[in-house]
C-alpha cells in the first residue's frame, strides 16, 4: 500500500481505479477527490503524431515531483496526492499523466490539481519527443504552460 502521497516515474501503465482506491480506502475524512489524466494525442505541432517518447533526469525528476507536491500541500489542507509520469515510448490514447488530489472541501482538490499539473509543466525535468509521419521533433516549452504557471505566483514573482 502506498504512503498518504506518491510521487512515482514509471513507464508502465497506471491503473487510475487502484491509484484512487490506494488514496481513499478507510478514509471518512475525505470531502473531495480531484484526477487529472493526460493522454497521448495524435496531433500537437504536427498532425500526424503516431507515438511520443518521454525522458527524463532519474533522481532530479522524482525531487523536482516531491517539491512541487510539498509546495501544494502548504498551499491547501490536503488529504493526500498522487503524482504519477510516465517515460518511454507511448503512442496515442495512452494515458502519460496521474494527478489526483483529496482534501475535505472541494475547492483545495481542484486548486491544488490544477497547480500541480501547472508546476509539472513548468518545472519537472521531461524532454518530450514526438514521432510524425514526416519525422521525429523535440517539443520546446509552451509560453501558456508558461502563463499558466504565473496565476500561482505571488504577485511580485510573476514572470
Amino acid at each position: 500500500m502506498y504512503s498518504r502521497n506518491h510521487v512515482s516515474v514509471q513507464s508502465e501503465v497506471f491503473d487510475l481505479n487502484q491509484e484512487t482506491q490506494a488514496l481513499t480506502q478507510g478514509r471518512s475524512d475525505l470531502g473531495a477527490l480531484v484526477t487529472f489524466t493526460g493522454y497521448v494525442r495524435d496531433f500537437n505541432e504536427r498532425p500526424d503524431v503516431q507515438a511520443l517518447t518521454l525522458e527524463h533526469y532519474p533522481g532530479m525528476t522524482e525531487q523536482a515531483l516531491k517539491a512541487i507536491l510539498q509546495e501544494a500541500e502548504q498551499r491547501w489542507a490536503l488529504k493526500g496526492t498522487r503524482i504519477i509520469h510516465r517515460i518511454g515510448r507511448m503512442e496515442p490514447s495512452d494515458p502519460i499523466v496521474l494527478v489526483a488530489t483529496s482534501s475535505a472541501h472541494r475547492q483545495d482538490a481542484f486548486d491544488a490539481c490544477n497547480f500541480i499539473m501547472d508546476y509539472l509543466k513548468t518545472r519537472a525535468p521531461f524532454w518530450k519527443k514526438e514521432h510524425t509521419l514526416t519525422g521525429d521533433y523535440w517539443v520546446s516549452a509552451r509560453t501558456s504552460d508558461s502563463q499558466a504557471a504565473e496565476r500561482w505566483l505571488p504577485r511580485a514573482e510573476a514572470y
